[in-house]
């Protein structure tokens, strides 16, 4: 088993691999009946790992956790893991109440899994108090470094923020509200070292207005099918060149997102029917998502191959 990184050592190679590459979150593979597909997964996350992703996060929002059982769960973890072979981080997605957070935890450090992303808590809204003990509950169940994740009923005060980071393995926050004014107060309020990632749908439309408050690392599902997009993104936007970046935006990004929003769900259907088009053995979604229309996939295929064309690459 490969031996999962200390806390200092974790931190220090996220936060290089921020600084180096997109954060990459792979897709889960299914058969067409619904069954986990390990092989399949191998290939995709391989994939993944060669387009050179600054760290990989299995079994999250985009790799389907909601629909994964246990032993689903602990099979995503260790391939990604053993794919990874030490060469980058690997952060593995836990979630529901902390209890069962606390069992997914479990599992992944015993796959190898050298952090920890905690996806909002099940169905309730929460005062801050309870998302507080939430994390210490998780905390103080495992050794692996912690990121919470602030999205959907879960939104943390500066105050809150100041109280979890300063639980020994709590390292960093991953944001999907989009709200600047608070981000930019929550960044202030954090500790130094403390990491922060753009966890907006589609991140690159916002990676700008993130960076411009101090959070320049972000997720992108796009590296998950089309890695060549996502890279020239990531290097434009690292060095400066607007006119690349807007390019991008305008003419792939923008269209990506208005499609994505056609249907819900879309978010992880369009990514696997695009990673489908190049290829990947991701397979179909599995429900309450559903793959997309013969008409959208269409559109899709059509923008994709805009895409690539736009940083000289092929379908």
């Amino acid at each position: 088993m490969t031996v999962a990184l200390d806390t200092d050592t974790a931190v220090r190679r996220l936060r290089d691999g921020m600084a180096g590459g997109v954060l990459s979150f792979p897709l889960t593979s299914f058969h067409d009946d619904g069954t986990l597909d390990p092989d399949g997964l191998r290939t995709h996350v391989a994939e993944r790992l060669a387009a050179r992703p600054g760290a990989v996060f299995p079994a999250c929002g985009t790799g389907e956790f909601f629909s994964l059982d246990e032993d689903e769960y602990r099979t995503v973890v260790t391939v990604t893991v053993q794919e990874a072979a030490g060469r980058l981080p690997v952060v593995a997605g836990i979630g529901y109440g902390w209890a069962q957070a606390v069992r997914f935890a479990r599992i992944a450090e015993e796959a190898g899994a050298d952090a920890l992303l905690v996806l909002p808590h099940y169905l309730v809204a929460a005062p801050q108090e309870g998302l507080v003990r939430q994390l210490e509950r998780i905390a103080s169940a495992t050794s692996l470094p912690l990121i919470a994740y602030q999205r959907g009923q879960v939104a943390f005060s500066a105050g809150s923020l100041r109280r979890i980071a300063a639980l020994p393995t709590v390292v960093g926050l991953k944001d999907g509200h989009c709200d600047l004014d608070r981000l930019q107060r929550l960044t202030l309020a954090a500790p130094e070292g403390f990491l922060f990632f753009n966890g907006a749908a589609t991140a690159e439309i916002q990676a700008r207005a993130y960076a411009a408050v101090g959070v320049p690392a972000y997720s992108s599902a796009v590296h998950a099918f089309a890695p060549e997009i996502a890279n020239h993104f990531f290097a434009a936007l690292r060095d400066g060149d607007d006119k690349t970046v807007e390019r991008l935006l305008r003419d792939f990004y923008v269209p990506f997102v208005e499609l994505r929003d056609r249907v819900p769900g879309y978010a992880v259907s369009l990514v696997k029917a695009a990673a489908r088009l190049r290829g990947s053995p991701v397979g179909p979604v599995r429900a309450p998502l559903t793959d997309p229309s013969d008409a959208d996939l269409a559109d899709l295929h059509a923008l994709l191959a805009t895409g690539l064309d736009l940083v000289g690459a092929a379908l």
